[in-house]
């Protein structure tokens, strides 16, 4: 889209007023790179968690600076010719606004671990029981999310084309360099600090995780099984007949687990599980039984952010035996199904079903289980530290000039801990595609598009991506260099692309792509550093929930 500029007086003059409004509220910016991977160690150490008074101070003035800029965005004149008026540039400020706010909460978050003295005052009473425990790993997971959360809002305003982008470049520039100095330090740190991890991995689990949190992934709906907050049913026989309707009305910042049955049928509505939505859990009749459909895309107008059926920004939220689709069809391009934000969340027997970025796992800590995953171009995309098992991706059918891609993992800082592993998951063609290359095969002429469709593992949507296939069975549908470049050189030799022990026809690593990046691992040690229980500390946060999962390697 072209760049929208004012052509008169009056606008000139609205466009120099907000670029003065800007500067003057604007910190200054030392020249210095935005992906530092070195950055200087911490002062000493303060509290009992070791965090320095030199990061406290940088997290408050990184909390003023997204107050500047969350200012200026939400002062911004949407309509006439700077605004547009368009769907997209008032998708893109919402975006903004909500991943600023977001940002703001993780800043909280990381606060909070600090001595109580260095509390903000928003931080509240729940502060201390916000993570898994172990306050340097929660620093780094939160800095890197709010990271990730300036770099998503200035791609959405950079695509629409409308000054906005150009009048808050510096104040987001300001925001990240924060963001980065503080990751960096936490990093740094880490290993002067004695880290409580292998204290609480085998018996800890997380102070706002209640009795009634367990099992509750394994038990049955019904009498005597499962209980229940509210069920939502299309016929009428529950509390509420739309899903967003149970949402909205469960309570906010809870310290328990607030269930939601969703009765079988098939939903259609977009769902927003707003930021104090806390430890909610959505369950469903199964996969294809219960269902939550919406077709919002980017060709319609929306970002890719806004674009989700259901988006998840509550800390801790569940879901089991539902599925998310978006029906808007490879044409519509980008399109998803979940986006989540969600710190500690967990799906279990959940599909996501679409075609272009079918799943996108924003940032933040998640696990995945017994998942199904259907889509095309970048179907699991996002900066967070996920991990997934015994999950299903099936590649689809994608346009004639496409070629598939699992992952498109948009880790952009070396200091992030964030990635995707996958482990004793199943990499296949879904049964429009494979349909497609047997005709193919058999030398049916109507079929050419399937003919020449590309799959790979992943191509590096930021500097760092990082993604990792162990223990999986990777299927002749992957193409034998297995990756695929984003744009030349870029990222080649600072991505990290990792296989271990996989299997199938696709699973060769004899052909695979020779990049600086690429790792064909040969030991355990390296490969348990992506484990549940290593890159995600899935021991200190999993076992109250009840999911199945599996702490390490497999012999």
């Amino acid at each position: 889209m072209a760049s929208t500029c004012p052509n008169s007086i009056a606008q000139l003059l609205l466009v120099l007023s907000l670029s003065v409004f800007l500067l003057s509220n604007a910190h200054p910016v030392a020249p210095q790179s935005p992906l530092r991977q070195s950055p200087a160690p911490p002062a000493a150490a303060n509290g009992v968690t070791g965090i320095s008074p030199a990061l406290v101070s940088t997290l408050r003035e990184t909390l003023g600076a997204i107050k500047n800029v969350a200012s200026i965005i939400s002062s911004f004149p949407i309509g006439g010719i700077l605004g547009g008026g368009d769907l997209r540039l008032s998708s893109a400020i919402a975006d903004c606004l909500d991943l600023l706010d977001l940002s703001s909460d993780e800043l909280s978050w990381s606060m909070s671990t600090t001595s109580s003295s260095a509390h903000p005052a928003n931080a509240g009473a729940a502060a201390a029981n916000l993570g898994t425990g172990d306050a340097r790993f929660d620093l780094r997971s939160w800095l890197g999310g709010a990271l990730g959360n300036q770099d998503t809002c200035k791609e959405g305003l950079d695509e629409t084309g409308s000054v906005l982008g150009s009048l808050v470049g510096t104040a987001l520039q300001t925001v990240t360099s924060l963001l980065t100095d503080g990751l960096g330090q936490v990093a740094a740190g880490e290993a002067a600090i004695a880290s409580s991890r292998r204290g609480l991995a085998e018996g800890g689990a997380p102070r706002w995780l209640g009795p009634r949190d367990r099992r509750l992934l394994q038990m049955p709906v019904g009498p005597g099984g499962m209980p229940v907050d509210a069920v939502v049913a299309k016929d009428g026989s529950g509390n509420y007949t739309t899903v967003s309707a149970a949402v909205d009305a469960a309570p906010t910042e809870s310290a328990s687990r607030y269930v939601i049955y969703v009765k079988k049928g098939v939903y259609k509505e977009t769902v927003d599980i707003k930021k104090k939505k806390w430890n909610l859990m959505l369950v469903g009749d199964g996969m294809g039984v219960t269902v939550i459909s919406g077709h919002r895309n980017y060709v319609d107008g929306y970002t890719t952010y806004r674009s989700a059926t259901v988006a998840v920004n509550g800390k801790g939220f569940m879901a089991r035996d539902v599925t998310f689709e978006n029906t808007a069809g490879p044409s519509k391009h980008q399109a998803v199904a979940l986006r989540c934000d969600s710190d500690l969340s967990v799906f279990y027997r959940c599909a996501f079903e679409g075609y272009q970025d079918t799943l996108y796992a924003h940032s933040l800590r998640q696990f995945y289980r017994d998942c199904r995953i259907s889509g095309t171009v970048d179907f699991v995309f996002g900066n967070a530290a996920a991990v997934f098992q015994n999950c299903l991706l099936a590649a689809r059918l994608p346009l004639p000039d496409q070629k598939n891609s699992v992952t498109a993992q948009g880790r952009l800082d070396a200091n992030m801990t964030t990635g995707f592993t996958f482990q004793f998951c199943n990499v296949t063609a879904d049964a429009d595609l494979q349909g497609a290359l047997d005709q193919a095969a058999a030398g049916n002429a109507s079929s050419p598009a399937a003919a020449a469709t590309q799959t790979y593992l992943g191509r590096p949507w930021k500097q760092y991506s990082r993604v990792v296939f162990m223990q999986s069975y990777i299927g002749a549908v992957v193409r034998p260099e297995g990756w695929l470049a984003w744009d030349g050189e870029f990222a080649l030799d600072t991505l990290y692309y990792g296989e271990y022990m996989n299997t199938g026809p696709g699973a060769g690593v004899g052909g695979r792509v020779k990049w600086p990046g690429f790792h064909v691992m040969t030991s355990p040690d390296q490969a348990g550093n992506f484990t549940v229980a290593q890159f995600i500390e899935g021991n200190m946060w999993l076992p109250p929930t009840g999911v199945k999962y599996t702490a390490g390697l497999t012999s």
